[in-house]
């Protein structure tokens, strides 16, 4: 299945951990993944993301056609040094984020994974990803 969204992964002690970011087109996705890459993340996949499940796991890489590429407002498509493939333990959605959020989750694939809705032209949006790939993911 291949989804409308960008993929970003952050190596931790148990491997890399790719957060899947979702949001409607010009909301901001492959600006987030961009500044998410200052803080230790690596580029998957941007603006399409290729998905399949595995032993319960969701995973994820870009299509051939656009694996090391993303798409910079302003400078164009540029290669950006990416991931083959990455394990999807978070979902971003882009939009309002509410203030004290009830725990949400959603199902791709047969895969519930816990989601996390963020402004994501915010400036403290990268850290609050960054906070929750490490207590929800």
């Amino acid at each position: 299945m291949i989804l409308h969204a960008g993929l970003i992964a952050r190596r931790g002690p148990q491997g890399w951990r790719g957060v899947l970011i979702e949001g409607r087109s010009g909301a901001g996705k492959s600006d987030l993944a961009l500044r998410c890459l200052d803080l230790g993340f690596r580029l998957v996949a941007d603006d399409r993301v290729l998905v399949w499940s595995s032993d319960g796991r969701l995973f994820g890489r870009a299509p051939d056609t656009l694996s090391g590429l993303m798409e910079i407002r302003g400078l164009g498509v540029r290669p950006v040094p990416a991931l083959p493939l990455a394990a999807i333990g978070l979902v971003v959605r882009l939009g309002e984020a509410e203030r004290l959020p009830d725990r949400e989750t959603v199902k791709h694939l047969g895969v519930e994974l816990p989601v996390l809705t963020l402004a994501g032209l915010e400036s403290s949006a990268p850290v609050k990803l960054s906070h929750a790939l490490d207590h929800l993911g």
